[in-house]
């Protein structure tokens, strides 16, 4: 019987099972983030606007995933870690609203009342995961944002380069000191767990958000 990567959290250390995750059910296995229809086709412009507007309905808020989760973790080894991403992401942020503005509205979309209620249930969603009491859930979550935003980051690249936005160099944690970490706080197998989980639910709503992109341009398509 094929063991996957959940399956075997127990018998490799979370620094080797968190690549694999995120490669397999992050972002970057969403064929919609590097499709023509996104990224360079005729209608590039306006889906790069509704995935940026989408993007910071998930994680343009302030206190957002990584915020959370250093107010819940309270492991030691992890401070320096959050401290860096919680500077680094604020840089994305600041980014990501800088290109929301730069957008304009939100293409017009068939059905967009049901878009927005399903994209404010996934941030309810990402922020009550952030917020969990069980220690490692929180952390897990903010790894696998951190981790998973490399394959998100090209998508504002692009957009920014239409919309004459500046892209700021990346000050998010380094793989390797997110996967080091990883392995040092997932030694605790409850912890690691926990982490596990968390990161799950993270790409399994960025996964979702993705499938709403997608939807949105084949039903402007069909308009």
């Amino acid at each position: 019987m094929k063991i996957g990567v959940v399956a075997s959290a127990d018998q490799s250390s979370l620094g080797q099972n968190l690549p694999a995750m995120v490669d397999g059910d992050g972002s970057a296995a969403h064929a919609y983030v590097t499709s023509e229809a996104l990224n360079e086709g005729p209608d590039a412009a306006r889906n790069l606007a509704d995935a940026v507007h989408y993007l910071s309905i998930l994680h343009g808020q302030h206190p957002g995933v990584v915020e959370l989760a250093a107010l819940k973790t309270a492991l030691p080894d992890a401070r320096g870690w959050l401290d860096q991403a919680e500077q680094g992401f604020a840089r994305e942020r600041l980014f990501l609203s800088q290109l929301t503005v730069a957008a304009g509205p939100l293409p017009s979309t068939p059905g967009h009342d049901k878009s927005e209620a399903a994209a404010l249930s996934q941030r309810h969603a990402i922020e009550t995961l952030a917020r969990s009491e069980r220690t490692g859930c929180a952390l897990g979550a903010a790894m696998a944002l951190i981790l998973d935003w490399q394959a998100i980051r090209p998508v504002l690249i692009s957009a920014a380069a239409r919309l004459d936005v500046e892209a700021p160099l990346s000050a998010l944690p380094e793989q390797a000191e997110t996967l080091a970490l990883a392995d040092t706080i997932g030694a605790d197998q409850m912890v690691n767990r926990a982490m596990t989980f968390g990161a799950e639910q993270i790409l399994a709503q960025h996964r979702g958000l993705w499938n709403l992109l997608e939807a949105r341009e084949a039903a402007r398509d069909m308009w």
